[in-house]
């Protein structure tokens, strides 16, 4: 199954290139899904059908999902307190209503990678178009997987096997029952859950692709968001330029525009979409968009260690970093990870197991590309023959 993930700005036709991209794919007989997590219903304005928790037909091979993030909220928190209830009853909790939950912040990022996983294990679709949030909340719910995943590992380690043998003891000698096997149960599930939809968003057929307008907030959108990306092994397969006017508009836009796209063609696959002089409403206006179509590269960019150990006696890390600044730049290693913060982006990254022997050497940021050089450990590392 091939997916496409859509950002970009707020208010630069995100959702409209989206639900475009979905319908082309669907005209042309590929089985396509087009999910948003968007409180207010626009991708039901742009496709001219109301969009919902249940999916519906749009057009012969097009569903579009709008996944209820209150719902999903609703029945989690419902579970959890039938779990617990001997907790929450030596506590003296008293157990909330359905009607009275609102859901938290980061239910809604939680619900539409839920709904992306859902709708990849399903196999029912061949294409899978998302409509991700603007930039900033899309980054954060890329982010999102990895950072449960290690917080739940931090809390709850697997390796529980004491814990297991001390749990009796340690309830008699507090007094209160300590966790009950259905907590490190949950932490399973919820990893191998987060486990999926990070699979899904690492995959090779998973492609990001973003949408901006050509100008100067554009420009700083686009500029910061790779940088953002590729803290997260990411590249744009594509960059949309949206709302790209044509020479009867006034010069000084038109002079812009074209200076933007100039600039941007010189590092990335372009692709422009024109302004139709209006906001496209329904099929027929998203069928004149000249959206790109499903491609076969891949968002996925590889981080590879390179053996100089013969040469120079040292490993060295290669981090693809385009437009990140010297000055901005921090690395702390910390036991088996390495923190990589890059402006106002941070990253906590495994390092890969040869690297794990090493100690850091040093570092350099070249071309777009931080190189961190790691020296064996004389006390970790095997002799070489």
């Amino acid at each position: 199954m091939r997916t496409i993930l859509i950002t970009g700005s707020g208010g630069v036709g995100r959702t409209t290139v989206a639900a475009a991209t979905a319908l082309a794919a669907a005209r042309e007989g590929t089985r396509t899904l087009v999910l948003s997590a968007d409180r207010a219903d626009s991708l039901g304005v742009v496709l001219g059908t109301t969009t919902g928790p249940a999916p519906v037909s749009v057009a012969p091979n097009l569903t579009a999902w709008r996944p209820d993030a209150a719902a999903g909220f609703r029945d989690d928190l419902t579970a959890f307190q039938e779990r617990a209830a001997n907790v929450l009853d030596l506590l003296g909790a008293s157990r909330l209503d359905a009607e009275e939950v609102t859901p938290l912040p980061g239910a809604e990022e939680l619900t539409i990678l839920r709904a992306l996983r859902d709708a990849v294990l399903s196999e029912r679709f061949e294409l899978l178009v998302v409509d991700l949030p603007a930039i900033p909340q899309a980054l954060a719910l890329l982010s999102l997987p990895e950072e449960l995943r290690r917080y739940l590992r931090r809390l709850l380690p697997a390796e529980r096997q004491a814990a297991r043998a001390l749990r009796p003891i340690l309830g008699r000698l507090a007094g209160v029952p300590m966790p009950s096997e259905w907590l490190y149960e949950t932490a399973a599930r919820w990893d191998t859950e987060l486990a999926a939809v990070e699979a899904v968003l690492a995959d090779r057929d998973t492609v990001l692709r973003l949408v901006a307008e050509p100008g100067p907030a554009g420009a700083d959108a686009v500029r910061e968001a790779a940088l953002a990306l590729a803290l997260r092994g990411l590249q744009p397969d594509v960059l949309v330029a949206s709302r790209v006017v044509s020479e009867e508009w006034p010069g000084g836009l038109v002079a812009q525009q074209r200076k933007v796209l100039e600039e941007w063609r010189e590092s990335y696959d372009v692709r422009t979409v024109p302004h139709l002089g209006h906001d496209p409403r329904g099929t027929d206006d998203l069928a004149a968009l000249p959206v790109p179509g499903v491609n076969d590269t891949t968002s996925t960019v590889e981080w590879p260690v390179v053996d100089r150990i013969g040469e120079d006696g040292v490993l060295v890390w290669h981090i693809p970093l385009p437009g990140a600044i010297r000055d901005d730049l921090d690395l702390v290693r910390r036991g088996d990870e390495l923190v990589v913060t890059a402006g106002r982006f941070r990253r906590i990254v495994a390092l890969p197991s040869a690297l794990r022997r090493c100690t850091v050497a040093g570092a350099s940021l070249r071309e777009g590309e931080l190189r961190i050089r790691f020296a064996p450990d004389p006390d970790l590392w095997p002799e070489r023959q």
